[in-house]
């Protein structure tokens, strides 16, 4: 949590545009997580644990053994997890894709719904029509989609960090001038263009997740 929000911290303190109404995290929904779920790598990176990672009696740094059973356990289970999110974001998109206002019978369009995916029976949308609370009433409408969206772009801009050094200067001033200091005032992709030299790409996110092909 500390890594993340200090990632939305940085976007509204380094923010250099003229106007304020487009100045720091008044970017798109769905590039807003790019700044704070970006910085959410380095808390997990070995060179980065070992210095603030310590036991709170005796000031020991955190063993190896630990880190590497840390870093095993984040992609467990994640087959699961991803699929029902992902079948909640399209729920979503199926529920304001609707073009007539006529009643629907919440239950039946869900089944209907999850069986055109083909989704299985153990597995269920993360959230429920009948209490979907971010898309009817939480501003995500037709926008749930986001979340993984915003992590397809922190997977792949952190791989610039990864490829250059964690504390690469050059890296970390391309992403501050074209990501952190532009805030709304550009489109998105543009300014990730800029950053990353190339349009995002996915492989990052499932390498993290442990569903890329081995």
């Amino acid at each position: 949590t500390l890594f993340h929000e200090f990632g939305h911290a940085l976007h509204s303190m380094l923010s250099d545009v003229h106007y304020p109404m487009i100045s720091g995290t008044s970017v798109a929904r769905d590039f807003v997580e790019l700044p704070s779920q970006i910085m959410e790598h380095w808390a997990t990176e070995p060179e980065v644990m070992k210095v603030y990672a310590r036991h709170h009696e005796t000031g020991a740094v955190i063993p190896d053994d630990l880190i590497k059973k840390i870093l095993a356990v984040q992609t467990f289970n994640q087959g699961f997890a991803t699929t029902e999110y992902l079948s909640a974001s399209i729920l979503d998109l199926d529920w304001h894709s609707l073009e007539t206002p006529d009643e629907q019978p919440a239950n039946e369009f869900e089944t209907e719904a999850m069986n055109s995916l083909g989704l299985v029976e153990e597995i269920t949308p993360r959230y429920r029509s009948t209490y979907f609370s971010h898309i009817f009433s939480g501003g995500y409408s037709a926008g749930y989609y986001s979340y993984i969206w915003a992590e397809v772009l922190d997977a792949d801009g952190f791989e610039a960090f990864l490829e250059n050094g964690l504390f690469d200067p050059a890296t970390a001033r391309a992403f501050r001038e074209n990501v952190l200091e532009r805030g709304g005032s550009e489109d998105p992709m543009v300014l990730y263009r800029n950053f990353r030299g190339r349009d995002p790409e996915v492989e990052p996110l499932l390498r993290n997740r442990g569903l890329a092909a081995a």
